[in-house]
C-alpha cells in the first residue's frame, strides 16, 4: 500500500470550538506541515506530496471553513493568527513539538507559516518553503492594484445581503465549463495546468460559502509580517511564478531581501498555481533544498 493510499483521517477542536479536519501519511524523521492559500483544500500538493510521504509524515489541515472543516461560529475568527492557533491545536492534539518540523505554504499560506514560525519559535523547525505568496496584505497587490482591496467592505456587504441564494448562485456559476476555460487562458498557463486539477479547485470553491470566503481574504489582507520578518531564523525556500497575478514575484523577492538563510527561485512562466504547471522543477528545488538544510536526514535522490 502506497503512503497516499494510508492517509490517516484525525479531527480536532480548536480554541473557540470549531472542528478542523486534517490527514496524516508518510514516515520519517520529519513532519512537513502543508498550509493552504484561502479557497483550496490542497489542490496545489497532488504532485509534491508524494515525494514528501517518502522521507517524513505529511500533516494537511483543512482551514476552517474550507474542505471538511467546520465553518466558525464566529466569522471574525478567520484571521492569520486563528489559522495559526488551529495548527497549535493539530501540533499538541499530536505531540509534534519535539520533533522536526518543515513548513509549506502556498499564496495565504505563506502568511500562515510564517506567522507559525513567528508565535511558535520552540517547535523545532528545520524550514519553511514559501510558495507564490507574499508576506503582507495580500488583496493590495492582486494585479499589481488595490481595486480589490478597495472592492472588499462593499462584496462582503453583498454577501451579507446575498443569504443562501448567493450562495446557491456561487456554486452553480463555478460549476459551468466556461468558468475553468477562462481560468487556465487568464490566470494560469492554458498549457501546462491540467483541467482535473482546475476542476478540482473550483468544486471545492462553490462548496465555501462566499461570507467565509470575503472574511478570511479581508483578514489576510489585514496582516502584515513585515515587523519580525527579518527576525526569522528558520532557513527558507521561497519560490515565486514570474507570470504570476495574484502575489507578483516582485513581493517574493522583497520577502527574500528582508530575511537571511533564503534561497529565492523565481520560475519563469509560472503563475499562481506553479506547483501544478511546474511540479517537476518546483520538486527538485524543494529537494535539493531539503537535503541542504536537513544534514541530520537521510538525503533522498
Amino acid at each position: 500500500m502506497s503512503y497516499s493510499q494510508a492517509r490517516l483521517e484525525r479531527w480536532v477542536e480548536s480554541f473557540d470550538g470549531t472542528r478542523l479536519f486534517y490527514t496524516m501519511s508518510g514516515d520519517g524523521p520529519v513532519d512537513f506541515l502543508l498550509c493552504d492559500g484561502i479557497g483550496c483544500d490542497g489542490f496545489i500538493w497532488p504532485y509534491l506530496r508524494p515525494y514528501l510521504e517518502e522521507r517524513g509524515r505529511v500533516i494537511h489541515l483543512h482551514m476552517r471553513g474550507h474542505g471538511r472543516s467546520a465553518e466558525p461560529a464566529d466569522l471574525t475568527h478567520v484571521t492569520i493568527t486563528d489559522l495559526t492557533a488551529d495548527w497549535g491545536q493539530v501540533i499538541e492534539h499530536e505531540s509534534l513539538e519535539g520533533r522536526p518540523l518543515v513548513a509549506i505554504g502556498h499564496s495565504m499560506g505563506v502568511q500562515v507559516a510564517l506567522e507559525l514560525c513567528h508565535q511558535f519559535p520552540s517547535w523545532e523547525w528545520r524550514g519553511l518553503a514559501l510558495l507564490c505568496g507574499t508576506f503582507e496584505h495580500t488583496a493590495s497587490n492582486v494585479h499589481e492594484t488595490q481595486m480589490l482591496e478597495r472592492a472588499l467592505p462593499m462584496l462582503r456587504k453583498a454577501a451579507a445581503l446575498g443569504g443562501e441564494a448567493l450562495s446557491t448562485l456561487w456554486r452553480r456559476m463555478v460549476r459551468f465549463p466556461l468558468v475553468v476555460n477562462i481560468a487556465q487562458r487568464t490566470e494560469m498557463s492554458p498549457t501546462l495546468t491540467r483541467k482535473r486539477d482546475i476542476e478540482r479547485y473550483l468544486e471545492h470553491l462553490g462548496r465555501m460559502k462566499p461570507m467565509t470566503f470575503l472574511a478570511m481574504l479581508s483578514a489576510a489582507s489585514e496582516h502584515s509580517a513585515r515587523s519580525y520578518l527579518s527576525e526569522l531564523q528558520t532557513p527558507a525556500l521561497i519560490i515565486a511564478g514570474e507570470k504570476d497575478t495574484f502575489t507578483p514575484a516582485r513581493l517574493s523577492e522583497e520577502m527574500a531581501a528582508r530575511r537571511s538563510h533564503v534561497q529565492l527561485n523565481v520560475i519563469q512562466g509560472g503563475t499562481h498555481v506553479t506547483p501544478i504547471e511546474y511540479s517537476v522543477e518546483v520538486n527538485q528545488l524543494i529537494r535539493r533544498w531539503l537535503n541542504e538544510v536537513s544534514g541530520d536526514l537521510e538525503a533522498q535522490g
